[in-house]
């Protein structure tokens, strides 16, 4: 059986960009990605802390060191410039192996978005 668990967490960030004239996605921090075992063009479930908002997208590379969080398309209307929000990703594994699986999770400095 397989089951889908947590497998990379950047917890508590702050968006710092929301840009509705785009195709859609988040653009995350290199660091943060590389910190989190996350890619680009990942699938991720974006949770807004200030106003329980829950949906899905797609990663973007940011500039590296930036601390760069922005929304894009759509999802720039589901959340506002400061924002504390709390992105997350997962994997299909077998059930055996997920009991022992340890996922990637990271918590920046949420004024910096910094590690």
């Amino acid at each position: 059986m397989m089951i889908q668990v947590l497998k990379s967490k950047i917890h508590c960030v702050t968006v710092t960009e929301a840009n509705l004239n785009y195709m859609g996605s988040i653009t995350v921090d290199e660091d943060l990605l590389d910190a989190a075992n996350m890619i680009a063009g990942e699938k991720v479930q974006i949770v807004d802390n200030n106003n329980g908002e829950r949906f899905e997208t797609y990663i973007i590379k940011g500039e590296r060191g930036s601390g760069c969080i922005c929304l894009n398309g759509a999802a720039a209307r589901k959340v506002q410039v400061g924002d504390v929000v709390i992105i997350m990703s997962y994997a299909l594994m077998d059930f055996e192996e997920a009991k022992s699986f340890k996922p990637s999770v990271i918590f920046p400095d949420t004024l910096t978005n910094k590690i």
